[in-house]
C-alpha cells in the first residue's frame, strides 16, 4: 500500500483526492508504522481541496459526499501519536482559512464534526500542540458572521445554550504565553463584532461575563507587577531596567487597548462590566488611594505607577462613565477610600516634601497647609468683587488625610519630586484632552481653558439660562454632571463620604490650579523638561489673558525671573560662553513650540522611566567642562520659560524670536589677521601664518620629533586652540594638524 502512494499520478486531480481518501478509510489506527503516511495524506487533502475551491467545484462536491470531515474525526480518535493530532489541526486551520466559497464554509461548520474537534481532549502538556490548537479556533473566528456563527452555536428556547468555540477559546485567555493570550484575544473580539444579539447575551450572562472580570484582574496583577519594576528600577537604574519596564508599559496598553476594542463592539451592557470592574477592582482600592497611602499588604501600587495607570485608562479606554467617574473620585478625601483600599497612611504628606527656595516665607500659597485649612487667594477684581479675596477650599487635619485626591495632585506640583511632578501634570493634562469628561466637570475641577469657559457662559447667557450672565463673571457653584457622579459613587459603589469640598467653587478650584502652577515655576529642583510641561499646561488654561494673574503670582514670577537672570549673568563668566547666546535662541524657539503646542510633547511613560545621565560623576567629574555646559543648558531652558511666561503673564504676544539686541561687531583680532584665517576657522590641513606661536616639539615616537607651533587665536565671537605643525621650507607658516574650540575649555 505505501508503496503505491508514491506511484506517478496527475497531483492534483480528483483521483489523487479519492486515493487519499481510500487510503485513510483503510487505516485502523495510527501508529509508529503509518504515522509519516498519515502526515502526508492530511497535508495533500489540505492542498487539494483549497486548490479545488479555486479551480474546480468538483473537489469539495467529493469531500463532501466522501463525508471526508468524518475520517478526519476518525483519524484523530484512533491516533496514538501527537504528531498526528498535531498535522490534523494544521490540516484543519489551513482549509479554514483559505476556504473562500461561502458553501463550503457552511458545510465545514454545519455537522458537529467542527465542535467535536473543538471540545477534544488534547494533551497540551505540549506547547507545541497548543499553538496549533489555538491557531485552529481563530481561524474557524475569522470565518464567522451572522450567518456561519449559527452553525457552531446549540440553542434552547430560542437562545444560545452552548458556544464551544468561545467557551473552550477563553480558557486560555490568561496563558503565560503571549501568543497565545493575543490569539485568544482576537478570536474573542471576532465574535463581539458578529453583532449577534443571542450571542451577545450569552457572553454578557453568567457564568461568562466572569471573563471581564478576571480580564480586569489579570490586568491589575500586571499593574502591581510593573510597580515592582519601576521600584527596583529607582533603587538600581541601568539599561535593563529601562527595557524591562517598557516591555512591561507595552502588555499593558495592549491590554487597555483590547479592553476599547471589546467595548468599540458595541455589544450592550459590556462597556459597564469593564467600567465597574475596572473602578472596583483596580481604580478605588489601588490606583486613587495610592496617591496618598502606602498598603499593609504587598499588592499596594506606588504613586508613580498610579499616576501613569489613571493616564492610560483615560487615554485609552474610550467610555464617558469611567472617565467622569474617575474624575468625580477626586473630589474626595482619603477617608472616602479607606474601607475600600484596607491600606493605612502613606509616609510622603504635603509638608514633608520643600517648598521652593525661593518662596516668600509666610505666604498664603494655595499648596501650603496653614494649621488645618487650605487657602486660595482669588484676585479681587470689579468683574468679581462679590468673592472674598481668600476662600477657604477644604478643611484638612495635619496628616492630609482629609486633603481632596484633586488637592493631592496639586500638591504634587508644589512638594513632589520632579518624577511626581511629572506625573501629576500628565494626569492634569489627559484629563484636560479627555473627550469623554464633560466641559462643566472640567470647569468643577478647574481646568477648564478659559477659551471653552468663555463660550459655555455665552451660550448660558444668549439661551436664557438662569443667571447666566452673572455666571460669565462669577462661575460660582458646582456643576449638576459632578452632582449626579458624586451620588453614583455613593449609591452604586459604596463609596464613603460627606460632601466634599461644599461650598467650593469652580473659580475656587481654578485658582488652585493656577497657584499650583506658578508655585512649580518658582522651584528649583524641578528639571526644565518638567518645567515646559507645567508651562504647557497653563497655556492650555490661559490662551490669551493675563487677567487671571493676581499680585501675589506676579511677584512670585518676577523675583523667580530675576534670580534665574542673575545665574545666567554669571554664566557670561563661564567656560561656554561662546555658545550661550546662540543656544539661548533655540531654546526660545522650542520652549514657544513646547507650550503652545495641541498636546504634550511626552507619551504617559516617560513618567516611569528613571532619568538616565549621559555620563556619570565617576566618569565625568562634577567640576569638568560637560557638567558645566549641562548646567549651562538646563540653566537657559529655565530661564527661557521664565521669560515668556514673564511675557505671558502681561497679556504680551510671544515673539517668534528672543527679545534680545544684536551683538556689537567685534573686529577680527591682529593673530587671525595676520594667520590669513578666512571666516569658517582653522581646519585641519589648512595652512596659515605663525604669529606670536609658542614653539614646541612633540615626538610621537622614540628618536623621531617634529617641530609644532602652539598658537591661541579668535575671530568675532569664536576663539580656537591650534596645534600648527611647522613647513620645514617655509618657517613662517605651518599646517593646521588639530584645532579645539575655546567654548568649553577649562584654562585651569
Amino acid at each position: 500500500m505505501w508503496l503505491s502512494f508514491w506511484k506517478s499520478r496527475d497531483r492534483f486531480s480528483i483521483d489523487e483526492l479519492r486515493y487519499l481518501t481510500e487510503q485513510l478509510t483503510k487505516i485502523q489506527i495510527v501508529n509508529e508504522v503509518n504515522k509519516d503516511f498519515v502526515i502526508e495524506a492530511l497535508r495533500s487533502i489540505a492542498e487539494l481541496i483549497t486548490y479545488g475551491d479555486q479551480n474546480d467545484s468538483s473537489f469539495f462536491e467529493f469531500f463532501m459526499e466522501k463525508q471526508v470531515m468524518g475520517q478526519f474525526v476518525r483519524i484523530l480518535k484512533i491516533s496514538r501519536t501527537m504528531i498526528v493530532s498535531l498535522q490534523l489541526l494544521q490540516t484543519m486551520s489551513i482549509m479554514i482559512q483559505n476556504l473562500k466559497s461561502e458553501h463550503a464554509i457552511y458545510y465545514m461548520f454545519s455537522n458537529e464534526y467542527m465542535n467535536y474537534l473543538i471540545t477534544y481532549s488534547f494533551d497540551f502538556r505540549h506547547e507545541e500542540l497548543l499553538s496549533y490548537y489555538i491557531s485552529f479556533l481563530r481561524a474557524i473566528s475569522g470565518k464567522l458572521d451572522k450567518n456561519t456563527i449559527s452553525l457552531l452555536v446549540k440553542t434552547q428556547n430560542d437562545e444560545v445554550a452552548s458556544f464551544p468555540l468561545y467557551v473552550e477559546a477563553i480558557r486560555f485567555a490568561f496563558h503565560e504565553e503571549t501568543m497565545v493570550r493575543t490569539a485568544v484575544r482576537a478570536l474573542t473580539l471576532n465574535v463581539y463584532h458578529v453583532g449577534d444579539d443571542c450571542v451577545n447575551r450569552y457572553v454578557t450572562s453568567a457564568p461568562h461575563a466572569d471573563y471581564f472580570s478576571n480580564l480586569v484582574m489579570f490586568f491589575r496583577k500586571q499593574c502591581i507587577s510593573l510597580n515592582g519594576l519601576v521600584s527596583d528600577a529607582l533603587k538600581n537604574p541601568g539599561s535593563d531596567s529601562v527595557s524591562t519596564i517598557l516591555a512591561a508599559v507595552d502588555e499593558i496598553e495592549d491590554n487597555l487597548y483590547y479592553f476599547s476594542d471589546v467595548i468599540s463592539a458595541g455589544i450592550p451592557d459590556v462597556g459597564k462590566l469593564i467600567t465597574d470592574n475596572i473602578l472596583q477592582l483596580l481604580i478605588f482600592p489601588l490606583l486613587l488611594p495610592s496617591l496618598r497611602i502606602e498598603a499593609v499588604n504587598e499588592i499596594q501600587i506606588g504613586a508613580v505607577a498610579s499616576l501613569y495607570l489613571i493616564c492610560c485608562i483615560l487615554r485609552i479606554v474610550k467610555i464617558k462613565d469611567l472617565a467622569n467617574t474617575i474624575a468625580a473620585a477626586l473630589f474626595f478625601p482619603l477617608e472616602a477610600f479607606r474601607q475600600i483600599s484596607e491600606v493605612k497612611l502613606n509616609g510622603y504628606m504635603l509638608g514633608h516634601g520643600s517648598i521652593h527656595d525661593s518662596q516668600p516665607q509666610g505666604s498664603d500659597s494655595l499648596t501650603g497647609v496653614e494649621g488645618a485649612r487650605l487657602r486660595v487667594n482669588v484676585p479681587n477684581s470689579s468683574s468679581s468683587s462679590h468673592i472674598h479675596p481668600e476662600v477657604v477650599i477644604c478643611q484638612s487635619d495635619s496628616t492630609g488625610s482629609n486633603l481632596a485626591l484633586r488637592e493631592a495632585l496639586l500638591s504634587f506640583l508644589t512638594s513632589g519630586d520632579d518624577v511626581l511632578v511629572l506625573g501629576s501634570l500628565g494626569v492634569l493634562a489627559t484629563l484636560l484632552q479627555t473627550k469623554e469628561l464633560d466641559e462643566s466637570m472640567l470647569d468643577a475641577l478647574g481646568i477648564l481653558p478659559q477659551r471653552k469657559q468663555h463660550k459655555k457662559l455665552l451660550l448660558q447667557a444668549l439661551v436664557g439660562e438662569d443667571a447666566g450672565e452673572e455666571q460669565l463673571f462669577s462661575s460660582e457653584g458646582i456643576c449638576c454632571e459632578l452632582d449626579s457622579y458624586l451620588q453614583k459613587l455613593k449609591e452604586q459603589y459604596g463609596v464613603l463620604y460627606s460632601f466634599p469640598e461644599e461650598g467650593a467653587s469652580p473659580r475656587a478650584h481654578r485658582f488652585q490650579v493656577l497657584d499650583a502652577l506658578v508655585n512649580l515655576f518658582c522651584r528649583s529642583n524641578i528639571s526644565a523638561e518638567t518645567l515646559w510641561d507645567g508651562g504647557w499646561l497653563l497655556r492650555q488654561l490661559l490662551p490669551y489673558s493675563e487677567v487671571e494673574f493676581n499680585g501675589h503670582h506676579l511677584k512670585l514670577l518676577k523675583d523667580s525671573y530675576r534670580n534665574c537672570t542673575i545665574a545666567i549673568q554669571q554664566e557670561i563668566r563661564g567656560i561656554w560662553v561662546d555658545l550661550l547666546l546662540a543656544f539661548l535662541c533655540d531654546e526660545w524657539k522650542m520652549c514657544k513650540r513646547a507650550i503652545e503646542a495641541s498636546a504634550p510633547r511626552k507619551e504617559p511613560k516617560c513618567i516611569l522611566l528613571p532619568s538616565q545621565r549621559s555620563y556619570s560623576d565617576d566618569i565625568i567629574p562634577a567640576e569638568s567642562s560637560f557638567t558645566a555646559g549641562e548646567r549651562m543648558c538646563e540653566l537657559v531652558k529655565v530661564f527661557v520659560l521664565l521669560h515668556q511666561l514673564q511675557i505671558f503673564s502681561l497679556g504680551r504676544v510671544l515673539p517668534d524670536q528672543p527679545p534680545i539686541c544684536a551683538p556689537a561687531d567685534v573686529p577680527e583680532s591682529f593673530r587671525a589677521r595676520t594667520a590669513g584665517l578666512d571666516t569658517s576657522g582653522p581646519k585641519p590641513g589648512t595652512e596659515l601664518r605663525i604669529v606670536d606661536a609658542v614653539p614646541c616639539r612633540i615626538a610621537f615616537e622614540r628618536g623621531k620629533e617634529r617641530h609644532f607651533s602652539f598658537l591661541a587665536i579668535s575671530m568675532g565671537t569664536s576663539g580656537w586652540l591650534v596645534l600648527a605643525e611647522v613647513l620645514p621650507l617655509k618657517q613662517q607658516f605651518g599646517v593646521v594638524r588639530v584645532a579645539a574650540p575655546l567654548a568649553g575649555s577649562n584654562n585651569r
